[in-house]
């Protein structure tokens, strides 16, 4: 997972506060949360940051699928095999008589449902890690085998 210090080392480091931002690890930050966009920074756009502009955008590119949570689902190492689905704790709120059990999920506020052989988040607004009172879970990552999962 990238850090906010990775970010901030590859930053021009100059406190310009162009980008709105009272300084460049406070950009870092906002980086790191997709709250703001490298473009909005813009002595890195100049020809003597490009080598940094380059690292930096090869260093959040994992993340720039992201959903509002920061989750990611990797399809590619995604097998379906549901433990995802049954672990989720809000899945298991929501549908008891069916994601809870392993079964499929027989409502529409699931969380995780599979798909075509690969797991697809939707209603990621119900995910423990959104809004104002949420809580770093981790129990759609511990059961997955392949690593598909993960929150940056």
């Amino acid at each position: 997972m990238v850090t906010v210090l990775e970010i901030y080392q590859l930053l021009p480091k100059t406190n310009c506060k162009i980008c709105g931002e009272s300084t460049c690890m406070a950009f870092s930050v906002s980086l790191l949360g997709r709250k703001r966009k490298i473009s909005e920074c813009t002595p890195i756009l100049e020809v003597n940051f490009k080598k940094q502009k380059e690292k930096l955008e090869a260093l959040l590119l994992p993340s720039a699928g992201a959903e509002e949570t920061g989750m990611i689902v990797h399809p590619e190492l995604c097998t379906g095999c549901g433990n995802c689905v049954v672990a989720c704790p809000v899945d298991v709120a929501n549908d008891p008589k069916g994601a809870a059990i392993g079964c499929a999920p027989t409502n529409d506020k699931v969380i995780f449902r599979v798909v075509d052989g690969k797991v697809v988040a939707s209603n990621i607004k119900e995910c423990r890690r959104f809004g104002k009172n949420r809580v770093l879970c981790y129990a759609c990552i511990d059961p997955c085998p392949t690593g598909a999962i993960e929150f940056v």
